[in-house]
Formats: structure tokens, sequence, C-alpha cells
């Protein structure tokens, strides 16, 4: 799986519907109007999401592998 960072995730969340709800430090929530999960991604610079936290939102959200 290639690794990446919050900021590119974040980027794509918001591509495919996602809304900023709100900044609490340097974690980004989102929430989409049709689901009832909400998403805390970390926004840490430019560093990769670790693979477990990856794998748990991209399930969440539907993201398939090969849109990353």
């Amino acid at each position: 799986m290639k690794p990446i960072s919050g900021k590119q995730l974040a980027h794509l969340l918001e591509k495919k519907g996602w809304e900023l709800k709100r900044v609490k430090g340097s974690h980004n929530v989102y929430a989409k109007p049709d689901n009832i999960a909400r998403l805390s991604i970390p926004i840490h610079g430019n560093q990769p999401l670790k693979i477990g936290l990856l794998k748990h939102l991209m399930k969440l959200t539907d993201i398939k592998e090969v849109e990353l």
C-alpha cells in the first residue's frame, strides 16, 4: 500500500464530497451529509499516516487502494 500524508487524504476526501466541519489542533474533522461517520484526520505536515489508520479510514469512506 502506498503511504500518503494526512493532507493528501484530506484532499481526496473533499473531492469525494466530505466536508471539513472543524479543526482542533492538528486534526481535521470531516463529515458527509448521508453518512453518520465523523472522520478525524491527523495533519502532521507531510508525514505519512500509519498503515492501520489509513486502512481504517479507507474502509469507513469506501476508498479503494487504486484511488490513492
